[in-house]
């Protein structure tokens, strides 16, 4: 009675696919969830920029401190200028975000507007902990990407969504 497959889901299956490959934050979880196997966490000698290619240039590692907020970048993709810019808005709304996901022990995608260097960008991100141990996080990846935005594009309030994977 009906076809077995549906024309329409297919594309809309394919399509869906493209799109999620096409994602930073989607292609570093993969990676991140493939490393990881049968461990809860990856350990952060498991992930080295190799395996990310040219995305290790929008990657960051974090090494957790005790207390959290002496946490501290430990390396930065050359896309991502933290470093030279100590004012930067989207490296200190990132390591605002560490301490849920070391307390909740979870991926977090948070996606937003911010500023980097002075301008104003529109960004998504993503923190995956690592655990040397597999139950201490000890380190941090971090994926974003950005864009510029015009000042018609950028509103008053900062926005700012989170999801947790």
């Amino acid at each position: 009675m009906f076809p077995e497959t549906d024309a329409l889901s297919n594309i809309i299956s394919d399509t869906i696919k493209v799109f999620f490959r096409r994602r930073l934050v989607d292609r570093v979880l993969r990676l991140w969830i493939k490393t990881a196997r049968e461990q809860k966490f990856p350990h952060r000698e498991q992930i080295k920029p190799s395996m990310l290619g040219g995305d290790w240039a929008n990657c960051f590692m974090i090494a957790v401190q005790s207390p959290v907020e002496l946490s501290y970048f430990v390396a930065i993709g050359e896309n991502l200028s933290f470093v030279q810019c100590p004012n930067d808005s989207l490296a200190g709304g990132l390591l605002s975000y560490l301490p849920q996901v070391v307390s909740k022990r979870r991926c977090l995608t948070i996606e937003g507007r911010a500023t980097l260097c002075d301008i104003a960008v529109l960004y998504r991100s993503a923190l995956y902990p690592l655990s040397e141990d597999g139950i201490a996080i000890d380190h941090v990846l971090g994926a974003a990407n950005y864009r510029p935005i015009g000042e018609s594009e950028y509103p008053i309030a900062p926005l700012v969504r989170t999801k947790w994977l």
